[in-house]
C-alpha cells in the first residue's frame, strides 16, 4: 500500500461525494436484475438495458426457472432493446446455463463461493469479461471488487496515478490495495467515477466544475517539478 496513493484516492472519493452525493447504483430491484443488467449493458446506454428487462419483466421472465427454459431465440427477442440482442441472448443463456450447471440456478449457493474462486469461475463463462465478473460480484453479491471501466482508467490516467499501459488487474489492484475492503464503499467510489467520467472526464475532457480538477492542477505541478 502506498500512503500517498491512499490518502489521494480517498481524497478523491471525497470530492466527487460532495459534489454529487450517493448515486444508489446499481439501480435494479433484486440481485437477479443486477447480474443480467451486467451481461446486457456491454457496449450500450443503460436506458437500453432497462428497456430490454421491462421487457423480461413483462414476460414474467426475470427468474433464473423461466431463463432456463427459453430458448435462446425466444430471449433474443426480449432483450432486442439492448442492441446486439443476439450475441447478447447467447451470452446470458451461458450465464444460465453455468448457473443451473454448477449451482441449480441459486445464487445465494453461488455467492457463498470464496470470492476469488467465484471471479475465475464467473469468468470462464462465455461472455463474461472482467468488468462483468467484478461487476456481478460487487453489485449483485456484495463483495468487495472493485469494478474498473474506460472511465475509470481515462480519469486515474489523467490525474497520473496510472500510465497508458496500466491493464484492468492494475487498476483493479490499485483500489483494492489502497482502501478499505468495503463493499459499500467500492460500491459508491465506482458509480462516483462513472458520473465524473459522464460529465466531465470525456474523450475531450470539460474539466471546468469538475470536483477532481484540483487535483489536477497539483498532480501537474508535481511531475513538472520532477521534470526539471
Amino acid at each position: 500500500m502506498s500512503t500517498r496513493t491512499s490518502q489521494t484516492l480517498k481524497a478523491f472519493y471525497d470530492a466527487m461525494f460532495e459534489a454529487f452525493g450517493p448515486q444508489r447504483w446499481w439501480p435494479a430491484k433484486s440481485p437477479t436484475e443486477v447480474i443480467i443488467g451486467a451481461i446486457l449493458t456491454q457496449n450500450t446506454a443503460w436506458r437500453n438495458v432497462e428497456r430490454a428487462i421491462a421487457n423480461l419483466a413483462a414476460a414474467k421472465t426475470l427468474d433464473w426457472r423461466r431463463l432456463h427454459e427459453m430458448t435462446v431465440e425466444e430471449l433474443a427477442e426480449l432483450v432486442r432493446p439492448a442492441g446486439t440482442y443476439k450475441v447478447k441472448a447467447r451470452r446470458l443463456k451461458s450465464f444460465v446455463e453455468w448457473l443451473w450447471d454448477r449451482y441449480q440456478g441459486d445464487l445465494k449457493r453461488m455467492f457463498n463461493t470464496s470470492s476469488d474462486a467465484l471471479r475465475e469461475q464467473l469468468l470462464s463463462v462465455s461472455g463474461i469479461g472482467r468488468e462483468t465478473a467484478d461487476a456481478i460480484l460487487l453489485y449483485a453479491g456484495g463483495v468487495p471488487s472493485f469494478v474498473v471501466d474506460a472511465y475509470t482508467a481515462r480519469i486515474l490516467y489523467r490525474h497520473g496515478l496510472v500510465d497508458d499501459s496500466a491493464d484492468y488487474d492494475e487498476i483493479k489492484d490499485l483500489f483494492e490495495s489502497n482502501l478499505p475492503e468495503d463493499a459499500a464503499y467500492f460500491n459508491e467510489y465506482h458509480a462516483l467515477l462513472v458520473q465524473v467520467g459522464k460529465l466531465h472526464c470525456r474523450p475531450c475532457p470539460r474539466c471546468e466544475g469538475c470536483p477532481l480538477e484540483r487535483f489536477e492542477h497539483e498532480d501537474l505541478t508535481r511531475r513538472s517539478s520532477r521534470d526539471e
